[in-house]
């Protein structure tokens, strides 16, 4: 060059297209004839090996060395020859072969090599730059989510999420709504988690209906149950008996051991989370969604994680079965309604804590929530297991059921006839024989008996003849007794069967909507208005486009249930709007009313209009009433639904 430094060749990727473009000229060149040195020297340059470029760039201070002396040298002296030597068009041809194939080969490699982006781009999935804290979305009662679910009562609230009771407009049920903004950190894990608890489709959990992201929001729909209640609440009066405990165990059990073995976990099980319903049967609620909402690690990604989510979930249910035995909540701190036990009192067994726990449960608790259990014993770390030893287990049978203590009714005594004295048992004093008192009072009893069946006789027969008397008197013609005008029922004077009861109110424990052949339970949020004596308020069943009958929906009504079977004279009901209602009454072999049918009743009473009067011809006995609408009439104008039909009760009273 013009400075006297020696030109270095760069092989770098960049100059690929030029050094070709070099070869393709010294090729068109040689075909003319017309080659010169120093395109010729270009050519080999390029031709070099990319380990030779290397080299020479390397080798530092020979190459300066050498790039004095070639500014000195002339053009034909043997170093620069060497140089700048053309190469054949056969050679070159050669060289571009090799090239290329070469660069078919490396495309070939970098096509089967998944692509690696020196920048990557960001990855959506990837949420560790979403914010760790958002608030929850500010919502009221009465807002819709998604154009079809209505909130109604807000349950729970924290920072991040909201948990609602919800009306699904759609299908007129009740349900659960929880509520996250779509841009928190933990938004699509709670999405992923509704989504994967969904398709368990095991009765056992309560479900989860919908899970969707929706503009900023995120919302998951579940199953709501009623009439179910959760293990927290089951406690708050004492410890469970050892059947019940037994069976909540045993059931809650073989449903996580199930979810395990289809790679779910729930990693937050807690009192709020097992349900009971009415039936006995145990619920467990918010699989895997509890922990995504809370931001605790999903347990099921790899075998690790998988160890650890079965370890979890089974402390979680020794802790269960420890609360439900002692009514103490196992670990220092009061949780649950429960109070935590003494920090320094380490890993203790339930039958330790509290008397009388059963000892095979206590043990199965303790191995179940502790590492070490007491006494040596072996942990149990996985549910399956957990599942395998309760099945071992004795069965614990439920226990007899309490007889109400039943006293003698007292004895009026309206017969002037002496009675007996009832025998009494003398005792003898030491060393004395026994006194014969035993015969003497059986001939009394006897000659008793007998002067009573003589009596009886004797009236009898007086009172027939008295009645034949006075009949041949009356059939005799001009007797003044055929003239005489008989006496009305209606005197005043009392009679001996005159009979006088006072009715007597009877409260009504709970009111409950059954709605068997519909989609849910009607009215949940207004159940009380029923009973409330206020008839200003009202329970409302679901609006109708048509009325009961035939071709549609048999009827719905409210199922009253009195706490405990009472006798029941009347029952007084005021609606809304006019209606048709019957007055059943559970029948004999019915266990469980609100699950029954309604061919399972036997009807009572029927009655059309606004003002029901139930009066039976004699009392009943039972615990649950049942009000049956069979026929509805069209909502006023001005009244919210107008034109549907709907049913509206507004007050109940039961009469014993």
């Amino acid at each position: 060059m013009a400075d006297g430094t020696k030109a270095v060749v760069d092989t770098s990727a960049a100059d690929g297209a030029a050094d070709e473009a070099a070869l393709a000229e010294a090729i068109d060149a040689l075909a003319d004839g017309t080659a010169r040195p120093a395109a010729a020297a270009g050519g080999k340059a390029a031709g070099k090996s990319a380990g030779e470029a290397t080299a020479s760039t390397e080798d530092t201070g020979d190459g300066a060395e050498d790039t004095g002396r070639a500014g000195t040298s002339p053009a034909g002296s043997e170093e620069t020859s060497e140089i700048t030597a053309p190469l054949s068009a056969t050679e070159i041809a050669a060289e571009l072969a090799a090239g290329d194939a070469a660069a078919r080969r490396a495309a070939d490699a970098a096509a089967k090599r998944p692509p690696r982006d020196p920048q990557p781009t960001h990855d959506p999935r990837d949420t560790a730059t979403l914010p760790q804290t958002l608030p929850a979305p500010l919502r009221h009662s009465g807002d819709m989510i998604g154009n079809r679910y209505r909130l109604e009562e807000c349950i729970s609230s924290t920072e991040t999420f909201s948990s609602w009771r919800a009306v699904d407009e759609k299908l007129r049920r009740a349900v659960g709504v929880h509520l996250m903004a779509a841009g928190h950190q933990r938004a699509r894990k709670v999405l992923a988690a509704a989504k994967s608890a969904a398709l368990l489709g095991d009765p056992r959990f309560v479900q989860v209906l919908d899970a969707v992201q929706e503009g900023e929001l995120v919302y998951v729909v579940r199953e709501w149950l009623p009439h179910a209640s959760d293990l927290a609440k089951l406690l708050a009066d004492g410890p469970m008996e050892p059947h019940e405990a037994y069976q909540m165990v045993r059931q809650v059990t073989d449903a996580v051991a199930a979810a395990h073995r289809r790679g779910q976990a729930h990693l937050r099980l807690t009192p709020r989370c097992v349900l009971r319903t009415d039936s006995g049967q145990y619920r467990i609620n918010g699989i895997a969604v509890d922990a995504a909402l809370r931001g605790l690690p999903a347990g099921n990604a790899d075998a690790d994680a998988g160890t650890d989510a079965e370890r979890t979930d089974t402390r979680a249910i020794g802790a269960l079965l420890f609360a439900a035995l002692t009514h103490r909540w196992p670990f220092p701190e009061d949780r649950y309604d429960l109070q935590g036990l003494p920090r320094n009192i380490g890993e203790v067994a339930p039958d330790q804590v509290r008397a009388g726990v059963h000892k095979g449960l206590s043990e199965l608790a303790s191995r179940a929530l502790f590492d070490h259990p007491p006494h040596h014993a072996e942990p149990i770390t996985t549910p399956e297991d957990l599942a395998r030893a309760v099945a071992l287990m004795p069965r614990i049978r439920q226990p007899e059921p309490e007889l109400p203590v039943f006293t003698n009714p007292p004895r009026h005594n309206t017969h002037a006839l002496p009675t007996a004295p009832n025998p009494t048992r003398v005792v003898a004093a030491p060393g004395t024989g026994p006194t014969p008192v035993a015969a003497p009072v059986r001939n009394a009893g006897r000659r008793l008996r007998r002067v009573v069946k003589v009596t009886a006789w004797t009236v009898a027969l007086g009172a027939i003849g008295v009645a034949s008397w006075q009949l041949v008197d009356n059939l005799r013609p001009g007797s003044s007794a055929a003239a005489a005008p008989q006496p009305s029922n209606t005197s005043a004077t009392p009679t001996a069967h005159a009979a006088t009861h006072d009715p007597v109110a009877v409260p009504v424990a709970q009111a409950i909507s059954y709605n068997p052949l519909g989609g849910g339970p009607e009215g949940t949020s207004v159940l009380d208005k029923a009973t409330d004596g206020d008839p200003n308020s009202a329970w409302t069943t679901n609006w109708y486009g048509d009325p009961f009958g035939p071709k549609a929906k048999e009827g719905t009504g409210l199922l009253l249930d009195l706490g405990s079977p009472q006798t029941v004279s009347s029952v007084n009901v005021k609606l809304g709007t006019p209606a048709t209602a019957e007055l059943r009454m559970p029948g004999k072999g019915v266990a469980n009313p609100t699950a029954a049918k309604p061919k399972d009743f036997s009807v009572i009473g029927k009655e059309s209009g606004t003002s029901l009067t139930y009066k039976l011809d004699s009392p009943v006995t039972t615990r649950y009433l049942l009000i049956w609408l069979t026929s509805l009439s069209r909502n006023p104008d001005g009244m919210q639904y107008s034109g549907q039909f709907q049913g509206h009760i507004a007050d109940v009273k039961v009469f014993g």
